[in-house]
């Protein structure tokens, strides 16, 4: 019977066999940083008020989920603290790049200003809701491992994902808008259930991502 304490992983990182995480880590570095860039447009799709970052953020949960799946807790853990170091350095590159003067003829400086101009609130959220619901999501994960006996992936990957994606809607939107005219629960309200409902349908993406990629690696036995 499968060991739901034990790594996973059991071979260094250093062949083909690699290339599967490497994969699965640009997913979610990428997702991650094109969802903060999304996220400047506002959507209102039925009575639900959410950003536009809203399925390329809930992308990188199911992806933290497959790696904790097939990897191990310690190698999903270092990929979070890698996609924070990565927005970080987005953050600083965008920072360096609206401080640079445009060239005379560049008639696109206000629309640039406009898509890449986040307040230091809206990062400062961004980086905290991030650092606080993905690190989460992976203790739930293998909580709800241990508890299930390594069963039921369809149970711990929807109760961790709903969990760590309530923690991040609102750590994000209490820092970012608490105080200003926004409907802030409403805010909480709508990207919440879109996310709830996002993490339910990508349920049979992580089963069939763990099929798919857990024969490429040789684990313990």
């Amino acid at each position: 019977m499968e060991n739901p304490e034990k790594p996973v992983l059991a071979m260094p990182m250093r062949n083909a066999s690699d290339l599967p995480f490497l994969i699965l880590a640009s997913f979610f570095v990428g997702s991650l940083v094109i969802a903060s860039v999304l996220a400047v447009k506002i959507l209102s799709v039925w009575i639900i008020i959410v950003p536009a970052g809203v399925i390329a953020y809930s992308i990188t949960f199911t992806i933290t989920d497959t790696i904790s799946e097939i990897y191990g807790k310690q190698v999903a853990n270092r990929t979070v603290l890698a996609g924070f170091i990565t927005l970080m350095v987005v953050f600083s590159l965008i920072w360096v790049a609206r401080k640079l003067p445009g060239a005379a003829f560049w008639p696109d400086g206000e629309a640039f200003e406009a898509v890449m101009g986040q307040g230091m609130r809206i990062i400062i959220a961004s980086l905290a809701a991030y650092a606080v619901s993905q690190f989460h999501d992976v203790w739930a994960f293998h909580y709800w491992r241990r508890a299930t006996k390594g069963k039921h992936l369809w149970l711990r990957n929807n109760l961790s994902t709903w969990a760590s994606q309530l923690i991040d809607t609102v750590i994000f939107i209490l820092i970012a808008f608490a105080g200003s005219r926004q409907p802030i629960f409403m805010m909480i309200w709508g990207q919440y259930l879109a996310k709830v409902i996002i993490a339910a349908l990508d349920t049979p993406v992580t089963y069939i991502l763990v099929h798919v990629l857990r024969p490429t690696v040789r684990t313990e036995k």
